[in-house]
């Protein structure tokens, strides 16, 4: 689940990006198999590849949220990013750049308006990924 206010987080940023890949952290609770998203984190896209089809995260960003997460009592769930006019469905190159047991959110960007958005998770044989139930609380 996702709080509200990660999801705009999440879609602000991806708007904002556009026409690049933008992205971010996803930090919250885990309980087993229940996860709650309480924040998003934007982080710079340091890819040195095509921006507006690839994204890369930084060692010192990964760093700076593994620390940051731990200061205020939360874990580092996942990841997100957007697809600049494509579809919320994984690449091949996310496929090959994916870590295992974490969510992977997906938002796709339609001419700078954010639009689908999916949960995604590495599946136990790392051929693919297997599509995740996502649900969000409105904002208060």
């Amino acid at each position: 689940m996702l709080d509200g206010s990660a999801m705009s987080a999440i879609r602000r940023h991806a708007a904002a990006a556009y026409p690049q890949e933008c992205c971010g952290a996803l930090l919250g609770r885990a309980d087993g198999r229940s996860r709650l998203v309480t924040a998003a984190w934007p982080l710079a896209n340091t890819s040195q590849d095509d921006r507006q089809r690839r994204f890369t995260i930084g060692p010192r960003d990964y760093l700076n949220v593994e620390a940051r997460a731990l200061d205020e009592g939360v874990s580092l769930l996942g990841f997100y990013h957007s697809h600049p006019d494509a579809a919320a469905e994984p690449s091949q190159y996310d496929l090959l750049h994916a870590w295992p047991n974490i969510d992977y959110i997906i938002v796709s960007v339609v001419r700078a308006a954010p639009a689908d958005v999916t949960c995604w998770r590495l599946r136990d044989d790392r051929v693919a990924f297997a599509r995740e139930e996502i649900q969000w609380r409105p904002e208060s």
